[in-house]
């Protein structure tokens, strides 16, 4: 069932991608400055994490700029490697990136919708969503299709921000997150709304709560891992159908 933040995404983003679109080419820069420069070793643990077998196929969703699609493509030079994302003003930009690192015959970038994947049923080896899954509206019906398109065993991967609640750290990044993310964001993108990035963080689910749903929708093996004091979660599992 769709959470309280739902109208909140909506309302920022139409629902299909036109705040993206909106933001774009800024949208790098943007994720460099306001993770203070993390974002590129939070991707590289998701990527490690895909267990991708030889000659493998992955499925990046929100793949946005093609930041993941990209780091997957080059660990692994014999996999091929779809990413799909709601914002054809952010695919474009990938698209440009793809073919700067010269992995346009591997990497294929398709706009689409998380809730409703244009895949068959067990089409893909791994699959992973980096920094989207809490502005999909229906989280549940996301994973469902997640686990839905990916082989038997086969491996899932979610990144998400998270707002920090224990530790020495947790009250200057809650600060952090909550009054000066906003103001880079609206500085920077030109955006007055790009406040909804702390709303959305400080709504999504405690990693427990997440993990349980993963858990509800049939993925197995459910693993919660913090990184970097809490900023961010890397949630694995394999489907489990």
């Amino acid at each position: 069932m769709p959470t309280s933040d739902d109208a909140a995404i909506k309302k920022v983003d139409g629902g299909d991608g036109q705040f993206f679109d909106a933001i774009a080419r800024r949208y790098d820069l943007l994720n460099r400055i306001m993770s203070l420069g993390q974002d590129g070793y939070w991707r590289n643990k998701a990527v490690k994490s895909l267990e991708l077998p030889e000659g493998g196929h992955f499925l990046d969703l929100a793949t946005g700029t093609a930041d993941l699609a990209i780091a997957c493509a080059k660990r692994h030079r014999d996999a091929r490697v779809t990413g799909l994302d709601p914002s054809a003003e952010m695919l474009a930009i990938g698209r440009d990136k793809v073919a700067s690192a010269t992995l346009s015959e591997r990497v294929e970038l398709v706009q689409g919708d998380a809730q409703a994947l244009p895949f068959e049923d067990n089409s893909f080896d791994a699959v992973a969503i980096s920094f989207g899954i809490r502005n999909v509206p229906d989280r549940r019906k996301a994973l469902q299709e997640m686990n839905r398109v990916a082989r038997p065993g086969g491996r899932i991967v979610i990144l998400e921000l998270s707002e920090p609640r224990r530790g020495l750290l947790a009250s200057p990044a809650r600060f952090y997150i909550h009054h000066v993310v906003p103001r880079i964001g609206s500085l920077l993108s030109g955006s007055k709304e790009y406040r909804y990035l702390q709303e959305s963080i400080a709504a999504f689910p405690t990693a427990d709560a997440f993990a349980n749903l993963m858990r509800e929708v049939g993925l197995t093996n459910v693993n919660a891992r913090t990184l970097s004091f809490g900023a961010v979660n890397l949630f694995s599992a394999h489907a489990g159908h």
